[in-house]
């Protein structure tokens, strides 16, 4: 059996899940260094922040609101962090809500800083179901060596879609060459449904609302359900 290096739980095998995809979402999307400060003035780095994650938590409530309940996180530093803290918040209120986490290898959190290593060992304490796409204890990310693979990330991007119904992602334009935007290529090309948000919303959010989390937090919940609306 697999344990994971950060929280000891046990972790499966992904072949092994079993997960039912037409009530599934997975999540996809940049890192905290991903989120430029409002008119990229350093001021205004909280709000963007806290922004960014609030309207990535109205989306999951959007997807709640209309029948998903199985979350997929691949447990990367910044939006899968984000959005799987927030689905184990609402499991407390809501028992059929299910957040399964994807590592693509053990030593994947090996460099995470001090803040995310215990938002990962919190997560994976709280998911009902840890898995890896990679079972190679000694497996690193890399082009080289004799336990380097370079295709890691790309296999449980594309595990995580090929298990959801649906895709949640903090992506900004013109991020080309990221894992986020082939997950949503790999999404795109496989029919599941795509809501996706970036910078540039959060920016007309502030725009609108001003620089005031309550604000935001009050015109974010009047937003539509944009998973009632068709593909």
């Amino acid at each position: 059996m697999l344990f994971s290096l950060d929280s000891g739980v046990s972790v499966l095998p992904a072949e092994d899940a079993g997960i039912i995809s037409s009530d599934t979402v997975c999540f996809t999307g940049h890192r905290e260094t991903g989120v430029v400060p409002y008119m990229k003035d350093p001021i205004y780095r909280s709000i963007t922040l806290r922004t960014v994650q609030l309207m990535l938590f109205r989306y999951i409530d959007m997807a709640i609101e209309s029948g998903y309940r199985s979350f997929i996180s691949g447990l990367a530093v910044g939006t899968d962090l984000w959005a799987a803290k927030y689905v184990l918040a609402k499991k407390h209120s809501d028992s059929s809500i299910r957040l399964i986490g994807v590592m693509p290898f053990l030593r994947h959190a090996e460099h995470f800083g001090a803040k995310y290593k215990g938002m990962l060992a919190d997560v994976e304490r709280g998911a009902d179901m840890l898995l890896t796409t990679n079972t190679d204890p000694d497996a690193v990310y890399g082009k080289s060596g004799e336990n380097a693979f370079p295709e890691l990330y790309k296999v449980r991007n594309y595990f995580m879609v090929d298990n959801a119904a649906a895709v949640i992602s903090y992506f900004n334009e013109g991020s080309f060459k990221s894992g986020t935007y082939q997950t949503l290529n790999y999404a795109a090309r496989q029919g599941l449904k795509i809501r996706r948000f970036g910078l540039e919303d959060v920016y007309a959010l502030i725009d609108e609302c001003g620089p005031d989390l309550d604000s935001i937090r009050r015109r974010l919940v009047f937003m539509d359900n944009l998973f009632d609306e068709p593909y």
